[in-house]
C-alpha cells in the first residue's frame, strides 16, 4: 500500500467519527453523540455549544424512570422554587422525527411545546431514563400510536429501557455514550411538586469534545 492510500484512508477515517458533545456538572461529566440523521438539530447544537449558549443552565426537571431535561435560558439566574421550561431562543428548529431514531434509555432529543408541526426548542433538550416494557405493554402502545418497532428496538425497550410513548412525538438525534451513571444520579434528585430538583444542578460547561486524529503523513 502506497503511502497516498494509507493517507487517504486516515483522512476517512476521521471524517466518520461521530460529533460528541460533553456536559460537565457537579456529579461529573455526561458525553453525548449527535447523529448525522438530523443535520438541523446537529448544527444547532454545535452552534449551541460554540457559542456557550448552555453553560451555566440548569436541569430544571427530573421525573424518575422518565427522563432530565435542561437547557431553559431562564435557568441560568433563577431563584429558589421559580418555574421553569418557558424559556428559549426566539426560534425553532425544524421537527426531525424518523423510525429509526427511538426513545431509548441513554437518547438526547428536543423539547418543544405545542406546535402542530411539531417543532423543536433551539435549546431545551432532555435526556431519556425510563423504564422497561414487555412484550404486552410495547404491542399497546404500538397498537395505539401506530409505531412499528423492530426486533433491535423492540429488545432495546424490554432490556434497557426507555420512553417508546413518546417516539414519533419528539425529534431524538442523539444518545448518551458515557455517563449514564451521572444522569441516574441527577435523576433520582428530590424535587417540587414542578419536578424542579430542590438543589440547583447545573451544566457548568457545555463542549464539543476534541476529535483524535492518528493518522500517519
Amino acid at each position: 500500500m502506497t503511502l497516498l492510500s494509507v493517507t487517504f484512508l486516515s483522512f476517512n477515517t476521521f471524517a466518520k467519527k461521530p460529533t460528541t458533545v460533553v456536559i460537565e456538572t457537579e456529579y461529573g461529566k455526561i458525553e453525548m453523540i449527535l447523529y448525522d440523521n438530523t443535520p438541523k438539530h446537529k448544527e444547532n447544537f454545535i452552534k449551541l455549544c460554540k457559542e456557550h449558549t448552555l453553560d451555566g443552565t440548569l436541569f430544571h426537571r427530573v421525573i424518575p424512570e422518565f427522563m432530565i431535561q435542561g437547557g431553559d435560558p431562564n435557568s441560568k439566574n433563577a431563584k429558589p422554587g421559580e418555574m421553569l421550561g418557558n424559556g428559549d431562543l426566539g426560534y425553532k428548529v425544524d421537527a426531525e422525527i424518523n423510525d429509526e431514531n427511538y426513545h431509548k434509555y441513554g437518547a438526547l432529543a428536543a423539547a418543544r411545546d405545542n406546535d402542530p408541526t411539531k417543532a423543536s426548542s433551539a435549546c431545551q433538550f432532555y435526556i431519556v431514563v425510563g423504564k422497561k416494557f414487555d412484550e404486552t405493554a410495547l404491542q399497546n402502545i404500538a397498537n395505539r400510536t401506530g409505531k412499528k418497532y423492530t426486533d433491535e428496538q423492540k429488545a432495546m425497550y424490554k432490556t434497557k429501557g426507555g420512553t417508546p410513548h413518546l417516539d414519533n412525538n419528539y425529534t431524538v438525534y442523539g444518545e448518551v455514550t458515557k455517563g449514564m451513571d451521572i444522569v441516574e444520579k441527577i435523576v433520582k434528585e428530590p424535587r417540587d411538586k414542578s419536578d424542579r430538583p430542590n438543589k440547583d444542578i447545573r451544566m457548568t460547561r457545555v463542549y464539543l469534545k476534541k476529535k483524535k486524529f492518528l493518522g500517519i503523513f
